[in-house]
């Protein structure tokens, strides 16, 4: 089984929090597929610094309010 990335996120937090956001919602605002915001919300995929990028805009805080780094 592939080892997890060691980057941690609160997306699906963010999501509730802003008006329960389904993913489809977070996925079109973002530019991808739903799969891959699941993938992202389970910690089976880092996103792309542009992805990044895009979710932290899309819930008006930073980066680093959204990923974290275990190790």
């Amino acid at each position: 089984m592939a080892k997890r990335p060691p980057i941690t996120n609160k997306v699906r937090q963010l999501r509730e929090a802003h008006g329960n956001m389904s993913q489809s919602a977070l996925a079109d605002a973002i530019g991808v597929t739903r799969q891959t915001v699941i993938a992202i919300e389970q910690g089976r995929y880092s996103p792309s610094l542009e992805s990044a990028f895009r979710i932290s805009r899309t819930f008006g805080v930073g980066v680093e309010d959204v990923f974290g780094w275990e190790g």
